[in-house]
C-alpha cells in the first residue's frame, strides 16, 4: 500500500487529508513542520508527499527540494491557500509537481494524487498505522 507523507502546519488540514487518504487505502505519516517531515523522511521511505508551500518558518519549496535531493523521483503534491501555484510549472526542478489550491474537496485531492502517481491507486481498505 502506498505511503504518503502529509506536511502542513494546520492540524485540521492534515487531519482532513489523512482521513481521505486512509479511506482510499493509503498509509499516512503526518508532519507539522519541515523539520519533523525531514526526520520522518530520513527514517522511512514514501511513495508520495503532500506539502504545504507556506509552512510556519519554512518555505515548502525548500522542503520539497531537500526531499527530492534524497529521493529524486518522489511524486509531490504542493498545496497552498495563500498563493497561486503557477510558479511550479515555471521552475524546472518543480515542473513535475502537482499543485492543489486550498480549500479543496476530497475528489480534488484524489485526482491530484492520481495525476502525481500516474493513476496508480492502492487496493484494499483503511490503513492500520498513522505517524504523527
Amino acid at each position: 500500500m502506498p505511503r504518503v507523507l502529509v506536511v502542513d502546519d494546520q492540524a485540521g488540514v492534515r487531519t482532513m487529508i489523512a482521513i481521505v487518504l486512509r479511506i482510499n487505502g493509503f498509509e499516512i505519516a503526518e508532519a507539522e513542520s519541515a523539520a519533523s517531515a525531514l526526520q520522518l523522511f530520513a527514517d522511512t521511505s514514501f511513495d508520495l508527499a503532500v506539502v504545504d508551500i507556506f509552512l510556519q518558518g519554512t518555505n515548502g519549496s525548500d522542503l520539497i527540494a531537500a526531499m527530492r535531493a534524497r529521493a529524486p523521483g518522489l511524486p509531490v503534491i504542493a498545496i497552498s491557500g495563500m498563493t497561486a501555484l503557477d510558479f511550479l510549472s515555471e521552475t524546472p526542478e518543480l515542473s513535475d509537481i502537482v499543485g492543489l489550491q486550498k480549500p479543496f474537496r476530497p475528489p480534488d485531492l484524489m485526482r491530484a494524487i492520481e495525476t502525481a502517481l500516474g493513476s496508480v491507486r492502492p487496493q484494499g481498505g483503511a490503513v492500520a498505522r498513522a505517524t504523527r
